[in-house]
């Protein structure tokens, strides 16, 4: 029948769209239902737009302040309504790829919203509240992902009080925002305002900015937003919105001593929740944390044997890459391969100024785990490519074992982390000691020597600084 299919796919994002192009690739007959837009948060207005804004935001300023290379350009302009259509069109091409792919493998694609009635069912109602029943026959993937988490009295309105989707559509820069929240979202979006002439208010709960993330790596990319004329608050949380003429007053609490401040633009990034409510999850029988993501096993099983969960739906950490391998290894395990989640080290990426990456555990879970370590470190300031470039701050860290040096995790902070980190990744992935890596040949000049000298320097023979 028309609507019985083999495996059912329910979001469209990097989790959901990978599963079902991987399902079929393996000749399994899949049906892709996605709410909004294919590509979900990530290709619509998270992981792609964002990061496409902030490398324009990166090459005007580092084209404003390149005077020290010789070069000088006066009434250097940015235009960023042209700006946000350049990004638009990457967006385009992208989601639009992204449903090529799926429908070039066999799966179909249907826009509504889904609910589980069965085991194996699936309702879906489209935007005129139409309903139409299909069937799995080999099993239901969940793949909702997260929304973002609102604040009693700082509810979105679009227009002032703003969150990470309206900020990477903004047709020109604020004057000032407020970042209610020190995280990965309001950083990344917030530095990209702040290199475009937006005058910048952090307010973080926590005692660090990036809470979870390495300090030494944070406190990098707190001196860059200093720099740039950041105010910075920190232990401190968001009590009370006053809008008026097109502006906001915040009060911000910090131990007890309340100031006010007031800006064009609030962006509120606090975190996210599971997409796991009204799925119709409970009436099967699956299984939730207390937080509401859904429990599964290294093959992305629920404890209802035919429904399957994949990316941020089903717990941290929140990347899309994560997303998409769980994605992989649903498909394979429901088209009958040997398929786990069984990898060593799940990298992850910040693209603040400069850039942080890590993958593996940081030298604080070592040492709770009562592993004695040796640290590498190698600077970007003794690094050429990096002089070259004129991007200095920052450095690569390794982590090994004392006893056999094998490879524990890496942090770096520093220009092209992201890019840099996937070595490490590998190295940690195939269970590499730190010789593995200190006596590969790297190319010179590149930033990439750096990880090779920081992995020498853990065992005391690095070449271009001084070993301990």
């Amino acid at each position: 029948m028309a609507n019985d299919y083999e495996a059912i796919v329910i979001g469209g994002g990097p989790g959901g769209y990978v599963a079902a192009i991987r399902l079929g690739q393996l000749g399994v007959k899949t049906l892709c239902v996605e709410k909004e837009a294919m590509g979900g948060v990530c290709l619509n207005w998270g992981c792609i737009p964002s990061k496409a804004l902030i490398a324009a935001a990166n090459l005007a300023n580092k084209v404003r302040n390149a005077e020290h290379m010789g070069i000088t350009v006066k009434d250097l302009e940015v235009d960023v309504a042209k700006m946000q259509e350049w990004k638009e069109g990457i967006v385009k091409k992208l989601t639009g790829g992204v449903t090529s792919l799926v429908k070039g493998n066999g799966g179909t694609i249907v826009i509504g919203t889904a609910t589980i009635t069965g085991p194996n069912t699936v309702e879906v109602t489209d935007a005129d509240g139409t309903k139409e029943t299909y069937t799995a026959s080999k099993g239901i993937i969940v793949a909702t992902g997260t929304q973002m988490i609102q604040i009693p009295g700082f509810e979105p309105d679009h227009e002032i009080v703003i969150t990470a989707r309206e900020a990477v559509s903004l047709q020109r820069a604020p004057q000032s925002m407020v970042l209610i929240g020190g995280g990965v979202i309001g950083l990344e979006l917030g530095m990209v305002y702040q290199k475009l002439g937006t005058k910048i208010t952090v307010i973080e709960l926590m005692d660090q900015l990036l809470p979870g993330t390495d300090p030494d790596l944070v406190r990098v990319v707190q001196k860059h937003l200093k720099k740039a004329g950041a105010d910075i608050h920190l232990q401190s949380k968001a009590v009370k919105l006053d809008k008026a003429g097109g502006k906001a007053k915040v009060t911000i609490d910090t131990d007890g001593k309340e100031q006010v401040v007031e800006a064009e633009k609030v962006l509120v990034a606090v975190g996210f929740k599971p997409n796991s409510a009204g799925l119709g999850l409970e009436g099967v029988g699956v299984q939730l944390d207390e937080r509401g993501h859904i429990l599964v096993d290294d093959h992305m099983r629920t404890n209802v044997p035919s429904i399957f969960a994949i990316g941020d739906v089903a717990g941290m950490p929140y990347l899309a890459h994560k997303a998409s391998k769980e994605g992989e290894i649903a498909a394979e395990v429901i088209a009958g391969h040997k398929s786990a989640r069984d990898y060593r080290g799940m990298p992850a990426a910040i693209f603040t100024d400069p850039e942080i990456a890590t993958v593996g555990i940081t030298e604080a879970e070592a040492k709770a785990q009562g592993k004695k370590v040796k640290i590498g470190k190698f600077p970007f300031a003794a690094s050429g490519r990096a002089m070259a470039v004129s991007e200095t701050d920052g450095f690569i860290k390794v982590i090994i074992d004392e006893t056999d040096h094998q490879l524990l995790g890496v942090a770096i902070v520093g220009p092209e982390a992201s890019d840099l980190i996937s070595e490490s990744a590998l190295a940690l992935e195939m269970c590499a000691f730190a010789e593995d890596v200190a006596l590969t040949v790297h190319p010179h000049p590149t930033l990439g020597e750096g990880v090779m000298e920081a992995f020498k320097h853990a065992l005391g023979e690095a070449i271009h600084i001084m070993n301990r």
